[in-house]
């Protein structure tokens, strides 16, 4: 790793340490508890509610197996979070939407994120110009792209002793 040693153990370290929250549910208000998961589904919905996206397309965009997803989507639904509905085009397509108590957690969330990590983070930031903030988003790109890939990987190989 020579002089890229730091960077690189740092950003391994902070993928374990995200994969180990990544799923655990937690209470950051007092009325319900959620997990980082959940937080970006429902982020992801609030950002394409005018998209009416299919659930699984917004998987895809969170990079999570449909499966999953739809697990989440069953515990918020029935959390009060988010709000189901059908298209009038076709009844097999369900589109989410984030409940108005759903919208209201999540902007608390958000203060106390902010509050908690990007308030540092977005200061940190402002000091960088914005061609060095494109190339750290690009490493971190080929970093979640790779790591995809090597998962995708793994499922060929079990798949193939399996046969």
């Amino acid at each position: 790793m020579g002089k890229y040693r730091n960077f690189l153990e740092q950003l391994i370290r902070f993928g374990n340490l995200y994969a180990q929250a990544y799923k655990v549910e937690d209470s950051y208000t007092e009325s319900t508890s959620f997990s980082p998961a959940q937080i970006q589904i429902m982020e992801c919905i609030l950002e394409n509610e005018d998209n009416n996206l299919k659930m699984a397309e917004i998987a895809s965009n969170l990079g999570v197996t449909p499966s999953s997803f739809s697990k989440n989507i069953k515990k918020m639904t029935e959390k009060g979070l988010l709000e189901k509905y059908h298209t009038n085009h076709n009844k097999k397509d369900v589109i989410i939407r984030v409940s108005p108590f759903g919208r209201k957690l999540y902007e608390d969330y958000v203060r106390f994120a902010y509050d908690r990590a990007y308030k540092e983070i977005f200061q940190i930031l402002d000091q960088i110009p914005a061609e060095y903030i494109e190339q750290f988003t690009r490493i971190l790109e080929i970093s979640a792209d790779q790591t995809q890939l090597d998962k995708l990987s793994e499922k060929e190989i079990i798949l193939t002793r399996i046969e």
